[in-house]
């Protein structure tokens, strides 16, 4: 930071706190993810963050994931 303060044109580029991850939903996935995010006042973002938190938690505190079935196809009835 003292070579910033010598250098007036030197930009401070910052890590940003979170990671950027690129994800790709289907349509039925994220309409549904973006319905639930509505429902609970959140950004469709925000709530994949959450339900991600959630996820993590649950397999802290005892191991598994939230459903037993997590790895099946997911199927809508949109």
């Amino acid at each position: 930071m003292a070579e910033a303060a010598k250098k007036p044109n030197m930009k401070i580029v910052r890590e940003p706190s979170k990671k950027q991850v690129p994800l790709r939903l289907s349509p039925k996935l994220y309409n549904a993810i973006a319905q639930w995010a509505e429902d609970d006042f959140r950004s469709v973002n925000g709530q994949i963050e959450y339900l991600l938190s959630e996820c993590v938690r649950q397999h802290r505190k005892n191991g598994k994931y939230v459903g037993e079935e997590i790895d099946k196809p997911l199927e809508l009835d949109i």
